[in-house]
Formats: C-alpha cells, sequence, structure tokens
C-alpha cells in the first residue's frame, strides 16, 4: 500500500459507498496512509497555532508533530496487537473509529473530548476489566506525537515506519468513539481472548484455610 502526495489545498475525495459493514471496514483501513487536505485541518485545529502547523505541514509533510489533547480529541493508547482486535470489533460490529495511528508498538485511537478521563473508570467497574491491558489515556494536559501526514519512504513497508496512520484523517469533524465504545470493544476483546477457559470473578478468592459448613441439610 504505497502514500499518494497530497497537497493541503487538495479537496478530499469522496469515498465510494460501501455496502456492508465489513466491507467499509475493509475500505477505510485500504486507504490508511494519507491524510486529506480536510483532515490535516482538523488535526491542525488542536494546536494552539494552527496555521503554523499547516504551514509546518506545507513545507514537511513527513514531518510528526507534537500536538495536545483535550479540545479537538482525546487519545487511548493500547498494545498493538490488543489495539488491532478492538479496531476490528469496532469496525465489524460496532459503531466503527475514528482517526488511528501506529506509534512505537502501541496503537492510538484518537477519542471524544473527555473519554481520557471516564474511560479508566468505566473499566475500573467492569469485571472484565483485569483481561483488559490497561489503557494510557491522554486527555487535557497531555500531549501526543501525530505522525506525518505521509510516511518519509514511499518505497519502505508500513510496517517497518515507527510511526504510521491505520485510518488517517479526511474529514474537518470526524466522528469520534467515546469512552463506552471503547470499554464495549475492550471487553469483548478480553472475552474472545479468554475463550471461556478463564473465569473472571469481582469477589475476592476464598480463604483456602477457612472451615466450611455444610448447610444444605438444615432442617
Amino acid at each position: 500500500m504505497s502514500a499518494r502526495r497530497s497537497h493541503l489545498s487538495e479537496p478530499a475525495p469522496t469515498p465510494a459507498p460501501a455496502t456492508t459493514t465489513t466491507a467499509a471496514a475493509t475500505a477505510v483501513l485500504d486507504r490508511a496512509t494519507v491524510v486529506t487536505a480536510d483532515g490535516a485541518s482538523w488535526l491542525a485545529s488542536a494546536s494552539t497555532h494552527p496555521r503554523s502547523t499547516l504551514a509546518l505541514w506545507e513545507s514537511r509533510p513527513h514531518a510528526p508533530v507534537v500536538l495536545p489533547c483535550g479540545s479537538a480529541f482525546d487519545v487511548v493508547s493500547v498494545p498493538a496487537v490488543f489495539g488491532r482486535r478492538m479496531l476490528d470489533r469496532l469496525w465489524d460490529e460496532g459503531p466503527g473509529s475514528g482517526p488511528v495511528a501506529a506509534h512505537r508498538g502501541r496503537m492510538l485511537v484518537f477519542a471524544a473530548p473527555g473519554t481520557a478521563q471516564r474511560l479508566p473508570s468505566l473499566l475500573a467497574w467492569e469485571e472484565w476489566s483485569p483481561a483488559v491491558p490497561a489503557p494510557l489515556c491522554h486527555g487535557t494536559g497531555d500531549a501526543v506525537t501525530v505522525p506525518p501526514l505521509t510516511p518519509p519512504d514511499e518505497t519502505a513497508p508500513t510496517e517497518r515506519l515507527g510511526s504510521r496512520w491505520l485510518v488517517a484523517p479526511d474529514t474537518r469533524h470526524p466522528w469520534l468513539p467515546g469512552p463506552e465504545a471503547l470499554l464495549w470493544a475492550s471487553v469483548r476483546v478480553a472475552r474472545a481472548l479468554a475463550g471461556g477457559a478463564v473465569r473472571i470473578s469481582i469477589f475476592p478468592p476464598a480463604d483456602q484455610d477457612a472451615r466450611v459448613y455444610d448447610v444444605s441439610r438444615r432442617r
């Protein structure tokens, strides 16, 4: 899958309609690496100086940029393998996703503002939370490294790129999953990985030295 050079003034391409949810997922995941002009504008809106960010990308489209979280988006970082399974769930059975990036062996899921604060609390109350890798949630006061608009080397395999887009921004107003959608996907992945072999309980383990009395034959 090769990247296409794109000028920031170029209008966003109109995606072909997908006939099924799976087809839509395949279409999105197959056009992963190029950020459109509208997508770049949305990313830049998170910066305190959007015009300066766009000017930097105009001159250096291969440069990654650090952007603050909490206004345009939050970011939920999970291990790459678990994150890919989450993404598959979101597209195959759930509401889909917004932009998603890969960075240093982790998957960065761009989420609705406020997700970073609420998701850990929701996970703490979920009985399957021990089977979910603890996500790194970046919200207000945090910043993340955003992949470049296009990969540094168009001939390099995408697997070798340390920072790249998996689902690139392509609109000025992307839909972003909230904490409930990410909790839903995380729990379903954890349950699928457990495969019924491991039963997780919200109750503490029984005391092995405690005396147990048979009360089933009480008069």
